[in-house]
């Protein structure tokens, strides 16, 4: 850890701001810098981009700017923060400067949109409150629509990845002065307030409820004060507005209201109670509160809720549910809202969770005196939709099922908790459903009777969880994955045709093809048993990954764990990832699964690159060798290695034989980059990296024999990603401050085709692919 890494750790407390790598290059506290003495690493340009999916991942807010049309901003759980351009229908990501230290920031809780400045926006970052992420949260603050970023640090962490992230938003401000910003806090940490654009903040001590409710108190899962909002006729321009709403995530005082600008609190009264409050949104021209609430923080769990109306004159509150908690046809809650800016009379609200047959979306033209349906059941098992889906812009979104009624493909979104009318075109909704946001551009023809037509609006948007890469010689790109699976990628600019399927796993765990033989494929994985009794996870592929086919599986597997394929793909070794469960390794293509010996229950399991017979197992620091194709396995000398299976990565080397890295470790074990040349026995650390956490192989440099090697690693003091053309004798820098995709990889590789190029998830950002810059 660098002198300032170490200075921003004690400053946890201490309230600074500070202008972020990302704006001018500047090393930002908490971001390592070279050591003193040391000669930074050289670099050499790159030039990255997304290989194309499209979403994938959980989006949890939508804010619009109100001062531009064609501008929107998106906020995820684990992949930072988006701009839309309307325009062209595209996203561009906003958080990839984000760096090892503070890969916590890609966790994004709020965003604020000023109305009256097309330029400033606000972001309230960190993803975790439970002790995962060491740093506290911060306000990002920029003038130039996220382009660049300045940062204020809180004394309390943030939970974008928590439960309750669907609920917003939390980060306010005021339609009438830009200056004044509102943050509702977690953890009982109360209301926080900015009068200086966002710059400092201090705690609103007149605010009467610090957040904590009955149901979380003292817990990391407590999501506190969960939103506020503004009824913006309450303020003239230059002063503060007047009437400001703030949501409690406490079932039995849920809201707060200010007439005076913040300066007192009170509760509402005659609030609904029994249920949280997710989300509030003012009718500025009626002065109308509308609230939509659910009995479970979220996003994932709850089945009852109710949709409210408040009339600040005379003070009521009307429940407007379309379909109220009290009726045995509710078993969803409610949590996104939106009201037409155009016409606020008509509002829309979302299903908190609908898991089955799918989500749904309801709106009301009347201010909640009528609702209509986005769909509807007609005769059994048939649904009559209100909607068509054009899919063809990301077609894997099916899932690779056919319609069977009552259930259609693809799904428009179980968990719909952002949903959005453009305040510049009433015809265009967004919502975060499908693969990660979908939408329509003719919503009004709802309102006519006509069908509307919803379609992916994810271009740039990639948010996917990586969890394996491989690239096999002269083949496509094919990826483990969580939520979706997996995708094999003949075209890195064009989303696949279609997930992994027979069988579909909800992530896949491990990835792996027959070095000698690459058109083999394996994968393992995870999915509900009780949804396909009798489908395996594990799955065989002998054309690339194009078709996939199951055998047989150990009794009691649940989950993937690790698999490879031999170098020649005549065999397997498995080693699911069920407590307990003991490595196997099967001839053929899973048939039949014998015990492996002399190797621990969930080892990490790799095949030599070169030698069929050839295996390799990795647990706590010790490395075991089988040269029976699996069968046995015998515990190497080896010493030095980190004595932990967290973060630690085995790989076997492409066209060598025996020869083997590690890379990983951890603070309270020994942590770097290690090489074998005699198959494991004996292990040498690797002198010129300080520290690494991931490490593959590409193409060798022109007259070269030995791979190129990539590793995400510090190398003198520097932190990124790194490749050598001399089996780690030198290395020089690929990636910048402007790509570092909030640090440490899930997955790396080179491409065995294309020298220079090299493939990687960032965190949360789906997989990244650079290339030598052209000179």
């Amino acid at each position: 850890m660098s002198d300032i890494s170490a200075s921003w750790r004690r400053g946890l407390g201490r309230m600074t701001s500070i202008l972020l790598a990302a704006a001018l290059g500047a090393v930002a506290p908490g971001v390592a810098a070279t050591a003193a003495g040391a000669h930074p690493p050289a670099s050499t340009p790159y030039s990255f981009d997304n290989v194309k999916i499209g979403g994938t991942g959980f989006v949890t807010g939508i804010v619009f700017s109100q001062a531009r049309k064609d501008l929107a901003y998106a906020r995820t759980d684990v992949g930072g923060m988006y701009r839309w351009n309307g325009a062209t229908g595209t996203w561009k990501p906003l958080l990839d400067w984000v760096d090892w230290d503070h890969w916590g920031y890609m966790g994004v809780a709020g965003v604020a949109a000023s109305p009256s400045d097309a330029g400033r926006v606000w972001a309230a970052v960190g993803m975790y409150t439970n002790g995962v992420d060491p740093y506290n949260g911060a306000i990002l603050r920029s003038r130039d629509r996220g382009d660049s970023w300045q940062a204020t640090e809180l004394p309390f962490p943030l939970g974008g990845n928590m439960s309750g992230r669907g609920m917003g938003e939390r980060l306010a401000v005021d339609p009438a002065d830009d200056k004044v910003l509102y943050l509702g806090a977690p953890s009982g940490n109360g209301l926080w307030r900015s009068t200086d654009g966002g710059a400092r903040w201090s705690r609103v001590t007149s605010f009467p409820h610090t957040g904590d409710n009955p149901q979380t108190t003292g817990t990391a899962e407590d999501p506190g004060l969960v939103w506020v909002a503004f009824d913006r006729n309450t303020g003239r321009h230059g002063n503060t507005t007047k009437t400001i709403y703030v949501g409690v995530a406490d079932p039995d005082d849920p809201v707060y209201r200010s007439t005076d600008g913040g300066t007192t609190w009170s509760p509402l009264a005659g609030a609904p109670t029994g249920y949280f409050p997710h989300r509030g949104v003012v009718d500025p021209v009626n002065h109308l509160l509308y609230v939509t609430t659910a009995d479970n923080i979220g996003p994932f769990g709850g089945g009852k809720g109710d949709v409210w109306k408040y009339a600040s004159t005379p003070g009521t509150w009307t429940q407007i549910s379309p379909v109220p908690s009290s009726s045995g046809d509710n078993y969803f809650g409610y949590s996104g809202l939106t009201v037409d800016r155009n016409d606020p009379d008509t509002i829309m609200v979302g299903s908190q969770v609908s898991w089955w047959p799918d989500g749904v979306i309801w709106r009301s033209t009347d201010g909640g005196g009528t609702w209509s349906r986005i769909w509807d059941w007609d005769a059994w098992p048939n649904r009559k939709l209100r909607y068509t889906v054009d899919s063809s812009p990301n077609p894997w979104m099916t899932m690779g099922r056919q319609d069977e009624p009552p259930l259609y493909a693809p799904n428009i979104g179980q968990v719909i908790s952002a949903l959005e009318i453009d305040p510049f075109d009433s015809d265009r909704l967004l919502f975060n459903g499908g693969p990660g946001i979908a939408g329509t551009t003719n919503l009004t023809a709802w309102d006519a009777g006509d069908t509307f037509t919803i379609t992916p609006m994810v271009d740039g948007l990639e948010e996917g969880a990586v969890q394996g890469l491989i690239k096999p010689p002269g083949g496509p790109l094919l990826s483990a994955m969580g939520d979706v699976g997996g995708f094999r990628h003949d075209d890195l600019d064009a989303a696949p045709d279609t997930i992994f399927t027979n069988p579909i796993f909800h992530t896949t765990r491990s990835i792996d093809f027959a070095e000698r033989n690459p058109r083999v494929i394996v994968r393992a994985g995870d999915f509900n048993d009780a949804d396909r009794p009798g489908d395996s996870h594990a799955a065989f592929s002998t054309d690339g990954g194009a078709t996939w086919f199951q055998g047989t599986e150990p009794n009691g597997v649940n989950s993937g764990g690790s698999i490879a394929a031999s170098a020649d793909g005549s065999r397997f070794v498995w080693a699911p990832g069920d407590s307990g469960q003991p490595v196997v390794q099967s001839v053929g293509f899973g048939t039949s699964w014998t015990p492996a010996t002399g190797v621990p229950a969930n080892a990490m399991v790799i095949a030599d690159r070169v030698d069929p017979m050839r295996f390799y197992a990795y647990d706590n620091g010790t490395v075991y060798v089988s040269t029976d194709g699996g069968a046995s396995f015998t515990a190497s000398a080896a010493t030095g290695l980190p004595a932990t299976n967290w973060g630690v990565r085995l790989k076997a080397v492409p066209g060598h034989a025996g020869q083997l890295w590690v890379a990983g470790g951890a603070s309270w074990t020994s942590y770097g980059l290690w090489r074998s040349t005699d198959s494991g026995a004996t292990f040498q650390r690797v002198s010129t990296v300080d520290t690494a956490d991931n490490v593959g192989f590409g193409k060798a440099a022109p007259g070269r024999s030995y791979p190129a090697l990539y590793v995400a690693a510090q190398v003198h003091g520097q932190r990124g990603v790194f490749r050598s053309d001399d089996a780690g004798r030198s290395w020089v820098r690929i990636n910048d401050d402007r790509h570092r995709y909030g640090g440490l990889p899930e997955a790396l590789t080179g491409d065995p085709d294309v020298y220079g190029r090299v493939y990687l998830s960032g965190y949360g950002r789906g997989i990244v692919y650079g290339d030598p810059a052209r000179r």
